[in-house]
Parts: C-alpha cells; sequence; structure tokens
C-alpha cells in the first residue's frame, strides 16, 4: 500500500450519525455549524430565505458576536476562506494599530493584555460587510436582522459562559465598563439560564443595518467610539476607523495530502503551520498513526514543534514583504528533511523550559449550501473578552490585539508600530476532493489551533472516522518548549509515563478541554446526496441545515 493511500470517502461519511443534541447532524439543501444554537439558526435561516453561504456566515457571525461575547464581536477582526461560484479567495480582514501607536505608551505589559489601549482598530464589520457585498445575494439588513433579534430579545447564558465571566470577573471588574455590559449588575457572573439582553448592542446593530457597514467607520458612530477613547486613555481615533482599509483578498495556499488537496489561508494567519504538519504527518505510512502508540504521540508532538519553530524563526507580514516563499517552505523536499530530523526522544536542539501558554478565545463557523459554495470563518477578540473594556453606550468589546505584536525586535515583521497588522494563528481550511470542496473547518485556540485542526484531519483522513468521532475523540497539543498537553481519558497516564521519559513536560487536561480549541466543520457528501455537520462538543455550538 502506497503511503499516500488514504481510507475511503465511503468509510468516513457511511459512519456518521445524528446526535439529538444537535453535535452531529445532516441535511439536504445546505449545512452550518456554529459555537452557538442561535448563530446557527441564523445561518440556517438565510440559506432558507435564498442567500449562500456567503449571506449565511456572515448573519452567523454577527450573531455569534452577540452570543457569543468572550470570543467574538463587532471589536474584533475576521478571516475568511471563500469558495464562491467556482473561485477560492482567502479574506483577510485583519485589523490595524491605531495610528498613536507608540512602545512608550505601553510601558506596563497588562496595557497590551487589557484596557483600551490593548484595542486595535476593529475589522470585523469591514469584513463581514464587504464579503456580503461582494459574494453574498441577500441585502445587509437581512443579513443583519437576526444578530438585531438576538441582542434585543436576549438569550440565556450556558454554563461555559457562566465560567468564563468567573474566571474574568476581576480583570472585567478592574477595567468597569466590560464589566457593566456582562456581568449581572456590572458585579458577579450570570447564572446559566438567566436571560442575557444587550438593548445597546441591539441600537448598535439597527444603526449599522440602516446605513450600511461602512458607518461603523464613519461618522456618529466613529466619534462617539473617538469619544469613548479619549475619556478613557485609548489610542483609537475617528481618523483610524475612517482609514480602516477593505479586506485583503490573498491566494489562498494548499498541499496534497493522502490524494486530497488540502486549502487554507496564507499569513499573517497560520495556515502555513499547519499545512507544513500534515506534510510531515504524511511523510509516515498512516498505519504507524493509526496505531496511537508513544512512539506515534512523539512523532506528532515533534512535528508540531517543528513546524513552530519555523513559522517562529520565520515570520513574515505580506503587506510589507516576502522573506520566504511558499514553493521553498511548503516544499516536499523540506519537509522530507525534518521528518528525518525527528529523533526517538525530545529534539535537544528545540527550545525547552516554560509553562503552557494562555487561554485566548476565537470562534470558527463553516457553511454549505446547495449550489456548491463553502466558507469557512474565524473571527475573535483575542483573549476571553477582549480586552475587557467596553464601547460605552454600544455594547460591544474592544479587542487585545495589540498583545499579538512584538514589542521588543524592531526588525521583526510584526514589531508594534503605526497601521501594523497582527499576527495571528487563525487557519480556516478547506478539504477538496477533485474540484470541488468535500469539508470545510477550522477551530479557535490561538497557538493550538493548528494541532487542532491537523489532528482532526488526520483523524478523519488517516483513521477513517466520521467528523463526530475526529472531532470528540481526547486532544494533544505540544508547544515549542516540549510540554505536551494531553485530554484526560484512560490511556492518558500511560501515555504520559511513556511521554515524560522521553523528555517531555506533561499538562494533563480535562476531558473535554477548553484550552485545545473546538472544531465546527461541515461537509457535501460525495457517497449519498446531503450535507453532514459537527459541532464541538467541548463548546455551545450546534450544526443544522435548511
Amino acid at each position: 500500500m502506497s503511503i499516500s493511500e488514504r481510507v475511503s470517502t465511503s468509510c468516513i461519511e457511511e459512519s456518521f450519525s445524528v446526535r439529538r443534541d444537535r453535535k452531529a447532524a445532516v441535511s439536504k439543501r445546505g449545512m452550518v455549524a456554529t459555537a452557538f444554537p442561535e448563530a446557527t439558526a441564523a445561518g440556517v435561516s438565510m440559506l432558507k430565505k435564498g442567500g449562500n453561504a456567503v449571506d449565511s456566515t456572515c448573519a452567523a457571525a454577527l450573531a455569534l458576536g452577540v452570543c457569543e461575547p468572550q470570543a467574538s464581536g463587532l471589536g474584533g477582526q475576521s478571516t475568511a476562506l471563500l469558495y464562491v461560484d467556482r473561485r477560492m479567495v482567502a479574506i483577510d480582514g485583519s485589523s490595524r494599530a491605531p495610528s498613536m501607536t507608540h512602545a512608550s505608551l505601553l510601558k506596563e505589559g497588562s496595557a497590551l493584555l487589557t484596557g483600551y489601549r490593548a484595542a486595535t482598530v476593529p475589522s470585523t464589520v469591514a469584513a463581514l460587510g464587504y464579503m456580503a457585498e461582494r459574494y453574498g445575494q441577500l441585502d445587509w439588513q437581512t443579513i443583519i436582522a437576526p444578530a438585531i433579534r438576538i441582542a434585543r430579545r436576549g438569550y440565556r447564558i450556558t454554563p461555559l459562559q457562566n465560567k468564563a465571566q468567573a474566571a474574568n470577573m476581576d480583570e472585567l471588574l478592574s477595567v468597569g465598563s466590560g464589566a457593566a455590559y456582562f456581568l449581572k449588575d456590572g458585579q458577579v457572573p450570570y447564572e446559566p439560564g438567566d436571560l442575557f439582553v444587550q438593548e445597546d448592542l441591539a441600537d448598535t446593530l439597527t444603526h449599522l443595518a440602516d446605513f450600511g457597514y461602512g458607518s461603523f467607520y464613519h461618522g456618529a458612530m466613529a466619534d462617539r467610539i473617538d469619544s469613548d477613547m479619549r475619556k478613557n486613555g485609548g489610542l483609537l481615533r475617528k481618523d483610524d476607523l475612517a482609514q480602516m482599509p477593505t479586506p485583503v483578498e490573498r491566494t489562498p495556499i494548499s498541499r496534497e495530502y493522502r490524494g486530497l488537496h488540502i486549502y487554507t489561508i496564507p499569513p499573517p494567519g497560520a495556515g502555513d503551520t499547519m499545512l507544513l504538519v500534515m506534510m510531515l504527518l504524511g511523510n509516515i505510512h498512516r498505519r504507524h498513526l493509526i496505531a496511537k502508540s508513544p512512539e506515534a504521540y512523539h512523532y506528532i508532538a515533534e512535528a508540531f514543534r517543528k513546524a513552530l519553530l519555523y513559522r517562529t524563526q520565520r515570520p513574515f507580514d505580506p503587506n510589507t514583504y516576502h522573506q520566504i516563499q511558499n514553493s521553498i517552505h511548503l516544499s516536499p523536499k523540506f519537509a522530507k528533511q525534518l521528518s528525518a530530523s525527528i529523533r526517538n526522544t525530545v529534539d535537544p536542539a528545540l527550545p525547552s523550559g516554560g509553562g503552557v501558554e494562555d487561554i485566548e478565545d476565537t470562534t470558527h463557523l463553516s457553511v454549505m449550501d446547495s449550489e456548491g459554495n463553502a466558507v469557512s470563518l474565524t473571527q475573535s477578540i483575542e483573549l476571553v473578552y477582549g480586552s475587557k473594556a467596553a464601547a460605552g453606550g454600544m455594547g460591544f468589546l474592544y479587542n487585545n490585539y495589540m498583545s499579538a505584536f512584538d514589542t521588543k525586535r524592531s526588525s521583526h515583521p510584526f514589531f508594534l508600530r503605526p497601521n501594523a497588522v497582527p499576527w495571528s494563528s487563525v487557519c480556516p481550511s478547506m478539504v477538496f476532493d477533485g474540484k470541488e470542496p468535500w469539508i470545510a473547518l477550522g477551530s479557535p485556540g490561538s497557538s493550538r489551533i493548528f494541532s487542532t485542526v491537523s489532528l482532526f484531519l488526520s483523524r478523519l483522513l488517516d483513521e477513517g472516522n466520521s467528523m463526530y468521532v475526529a472531532m470528540e475523540r481526547p486532544r494533544m497539543h505540544c508547544s515549542l518548549n516540549g510540554t505536551i498537553s494531553l485530554e484526560k481519558d484512560d490511556s492518558a497516564d500511560a501515555l504520559a509515563r511513556h511521554l515524560k521519559a522521553k523528555g517531555y513536560t506533561i499538562d494533563i487536561r480535562e476531558r473535554y478541554s477548553f484550552y485545545l480549541g473546538a472544531i465546527h466543520a461541515v461537509l457535501r457528501c460525495r457517497t449519498r446526496p446531503g450535507f453532514q455537520g459537527v459541532a464541538e462538543v467541548r463548546r455551545d455550538g450546534t450544526a443544522a441545515g435548511p
């Protein structure tokens, strides 16, 4: 059997089964998978109205900003991979550092993490508005209507959101404005089941519906953001908002894996890091990955580390200049060299020591329609509840993407400077079977996004699991410093002992850990009519179709 041989498509599709909790669903006319039920319903409603996958995506993304505010919103940024009318494009919706940005204004490291100075120029509204205008079929008011309705009528707080509020309560209270909007009575976490209504946000969304997405960056709303920032010592000004460009359309990057093609976004995202991992996994026979032995986990861990090292050593910002060519960075020869360099133990030439990464929050959604279009979109406000600072009278949180810049090396492509774009870990992706998309997928998880996505793909294309099983299985991540995070299950303790003996530091996480990402994926069946979708068991979402 060839090293490139994969399991059959029918094996993956026919083993799929629907779940009552709507974490796994089937449909005949399209599929939407998001991180919150109301957002999924918003996306499905667009498909029912005759909209395409882009309309559905934009409606769901706006709704997520309302009912999943800890992860995204009007104050964040969005990045997407689109396949529309047989054309594929990557939408780079990066935010921008304010024009007043200067290291001397951010002497305290905490200013990059919380508070008004942590915010870059929000770009989500520009990205979603552009996508809807350029590639959608429905009018903007129709697309934004579900988000307005959810904000006005409210939704029920989930246990996961209660936990997120409790974990971030002190920082929300220290900033103040975030607590006023996202803590009960501005003081304590909402209880699970509480109705959460956001009148100010509903008014803001209504303004955007009435005057267009551009009104976020000009006129009365820009004046209000400017005033809010001046009052609270922030750096954003209405000039920054007025100069916010439309998203950049970039050429997606792709590589073959087991006879299929995986497409993803180029930098400043981390799609190239994920593809490099897949190329390393593709250099060994899939029976070794299926074995689930300590050696298999060791190989995967080292693949993660080597891909991360290359990302760390050779970052580049496509807005300035290209230091690397993908033809070199993602060449089969280079991937084979990296594979051959993997030892039987932890590579001592790679960095070691240090703890695990911070928990940062993001959200992902995937959509396919009956016309063959597909969208994979990831959006974020960076940390959980972003900067913890909310826009006064407008009801949304500012991001804290200032923390995503380098602040020590002026030669670094993502050094903190005026109008720079932040470095990003997102990698919305698609798998093509022939000339059409078969699967659209992605995940939140900050620096763990690439590992979550690549492990999910391997469990599909190497092991032949259904999408639900591939998503539900215990996860792992290995940081550059050699710390392996493992989800607790029956084999975790024995596996941890073997990996520790190889030289790794072991970080055991609870089963279904929030830390290890959240897959939302949709699939257009090849062996039968219809669509399949999965929503992450580690989060609040659902999958559904029209």
